[in-house]
């Protein structure tokens, strides 16, 4: 295997979204995701929103042993579950400015919460519209939102785009989670869960001081080609 540069302990793993009109709902996404900083020139925000679930607070059995030099960090592998909270947030995809919360729970109710402080956060001061992107989750309530959105006669539009199924990877929002969760929740030790909540609102306030817009390469241009590719290669089968 050494010699062949095989290596079987290492993976990625991915998913193909079986929706039948990817190309007709990821096209806008993309054209968005590409157009982001001109249009927040323009008063228009895109804004990439989602949650991830059941961040647990696990408080360590034993005392964490700190890295030394040519040792890395020990840590128990028995720990004492002290509950888990709910996390949202919001990506503004021009400047890579996040908007985070916590919650106890993940209902409609608590998304309504959040995107109502969203909605009044400074971010959000001065803008003519807003794209919001979203994967079409229960908790999003697909059937509900724009009907409760119109309610509140915001100064602002809100256009919602919805993500084809299983394709969470094209929100970009995605991507904060995954460096969270290399760089605060693994391990994922915490004395409870307001230890929890402080260190993820300390790191959200950390990458707010200096945000950077996440450089994203796959656009509408290839994402046809690829799809143009796949269908000539089933006629020609």
């Amino acid at each position: 295997m050494d010699q062949d540069k095989i290596k079987p302990w290492q993976y990625h793993s991915w998913q193909k979204s079986t929706d039948p009109c990817f190309v007709e709902k990821a096209g806008p996404v993309l054209d968005l995701y590409e157009t982001a900083q001109e249009l927040s020139q323009q008063g228009h925000a895109v804004v990439c929103v989602d949650e991830k679930t059941s961040i647990q607070a696990r408080k360590p059995l034993s005392e964490t042993r700190p890295a030394i030099p040519e040792h890395s960090v020990k840590v128990s592998d028995r720990y004492e579950r002290k509950g888990a909270l709910q996390l949202f947030c919001a990506l503004m995809v021009a400047t890579g400015t996040t908007i985070a919360r916590c919650f106890d729970n993940r209902c409609f109710v608590d998304f309504q919460v959040f995107l109502s402080n969203l909605f009044n956060d400074r971010v959000c001061k001065g803008l003519k519209s807003i794209h919001l992107i979203l994967d079409n989750g229960t908790t999003h309530a697909p059937k509900q939102l724009d009907k409760w959105i119109n309610s509140l006669h915001l100064s602002f539009m809100v256009k919602i785009h919805w993500l084809p199924t299983h394709a969470s990877w094209l929100d970009q929002v995605e991507i904060i989670f995954s460096k969270l969760q290399r760089d605060v929740l693994t391990p994922c030790y915490f004395q409870d869960k307001e230890d929890l909540e402080l260190q993820l609102m300390d790191y959200f306030e950390y990458l707010n001081q200096n945000p950077k817009p996440i450089q994203w390469s796959y656009t509408k241009a290839k994402m046809l080609e690829k799809f143009d590719s796949q269908n000539q290669q089933k006629l020609a089968a």
